[in-house]
């Protein structure tokens, strides 16, 4: 139990999304399931600046083995001070922030990509990085 600026004590969970409310925070709307399938259609888009091949790295570093990869960490790759500062681990929760909107993420990163604003797009593409053999 937590008490919020009322003083009326209420659950965590419900404590928590009061808390978020007064602060003005809008929960984050769960990630739909997503198709591999799909998402490697998706992936042609960052495979302009990235690999899907380990120790490859392009313009930006490879993708493979991402999940669970902490950011700022592919080997032989030159990250922007931004990116290794981060503290991000690559799972589905930032990858799906990261993905909507990389600056508003990482502030001062180097990826110049705008970012995926459909929900369903971000779910694609993150099936298929977690894929463990790329369809």
């Amino acid at each position: 139990m937590i008490s919020g600026r009322t003083g009326v004590a209420v659950p965590m969970m419900a404590g928590a999304l009061f808390l978020m409310a007064v602060a003005g925070i809008a929960p984050a709307a769960p990630l739909p399931a997503g198709n591999a399938a799909a998402g490697k259609t998706l992936s042609s888009k960052c495979a302009v600046c990235h690999s899907f091949v380990a120790g490859q790295n392009k313009i930006g570093p490879s993708l493979a083995g991402i999940i669970g990869r902490k950011a700022g960490t592919a080997p032989n790759f030159g990250y922007s001070p931004a990116m290794k500062a981060s503290k991000l681990t690559w799972n589905v929760a930032t990858l799906d922030r990261y993905l909507a909107n990389p600056r508003a993420t990482v502030p001062g990163t180097k990826m110049i990509f705008a970012g995926l604003p459909a929900p369903a797009d971000r779910a694609n593409l993150i099936a298929y990085l977690a894929a463990p053999a790329k369809p």
